[in-house]
């Protein structure tokens, strides 16, 4: 990964953010090469799933919203990962990355505590708890906010997709993997409404379409795989995910 992230560097694609500074961890800024070929990809991605469909529109939600979406949605309650530190070197860690012993030092850890992973800011010129906000973690709440003045703005019936491009943000314990994971990165999204009782259909159909898209882009068919997550490995709002990995 090290050869990976020096090359896309030295050929100015992708380069740390504020390097000058000494960086910021899980942060980091595309450079010349890097920006054409993002927003190449993108406008493929936007050509292929909204522009050459009649079933799909397109949204551009904004960053911050009100809080309360977030409730409704569980990510106060759930969207969180497992915290564990070491009791030496007060390291902390992402509990699923790491065994009994700390990598660091080989200290013990405390028992594993629950982290929500979204950024918090304040809304308005006082820090008070009713003007608390958050960055999104994910593009989704923006289109579920706003179906309904979608489907009537345009006319739309069942099944109908909403798709944006933006992006997102979540405070990783560790961050890590170059931008694998990262904490500010950019996601396209489509979400397909559907009749009860025809969802697992049209996810399979989907998922067979995000796999053309890829092969369409050039990419070898023989080096992706479909990877279904198990049940424990859900996202607390999932019925199913299928990850297509290079």
């Amino acid at each position: 990964m090290e050869k990976v992230t020096n090359l896309a560097k030295r050929r100015g694609f992708i380069f740390p953010s504020a390097e000058l500074y000494g960086g910021l961890g899980g942060f980091w800024d595309f450079g010349p090469l890097g920006v054409e070929l993002k927003n190449n990809l993108k406008r493929a991605w936007w050509k292929r799933f909204v522009q050459q469909r009649d079933d799909v529109v397109g949204l551009d939600s904004t960053i911050i919203t009100n809080p309360t979406v977030w409730k409704a949605s569980g990510h106060l309650e759930h969207f969180a990962d497992e915290l564990v530190e070491c009791t030496q070197c007060h390291h902390r860690f992402k509990a699923d990355d790491v065994e009994k012993k700390c990598p660091d030092c080989g200290g013990t850890f405390v028992e594993p505590k629950k982290f929500n992973t979204m950024f918090r800011t304040h809304v308005g010129p006082t820090e008070e708890t009713a003007s608390e906000a958050f960055l999104r973690p994910e593009t989704a709440q923006g289109i579920f906010v706003n179906f309904d003045l979608v489907r009537q703005t345009q006319r739309k019936r069942l099944p109908f997709g909403i798709a944006q491009i933006g992006k997102a943000f979540r405070n990783e314990i560790t961050p890590g993997n170059f931008i694998f994971r990262s904490r500010e990165f950019e996601q396209m999204e489509m979400e397909f409404f559907v009749k009860p009782g025809t969802d697992d259909e049209w996810f399979d159909r989907w998922v067979d379409e995000s796999l053309r898209f890829f092969t369409d882009l050039g990419l070898n068919p023989k080096r992706l795989r479909r990877t279904k997550q198990k049940k424990d490995e859900l996202a607390h709002y999932s019925k199913a995910t299928t990850d297509l990995e290079y």
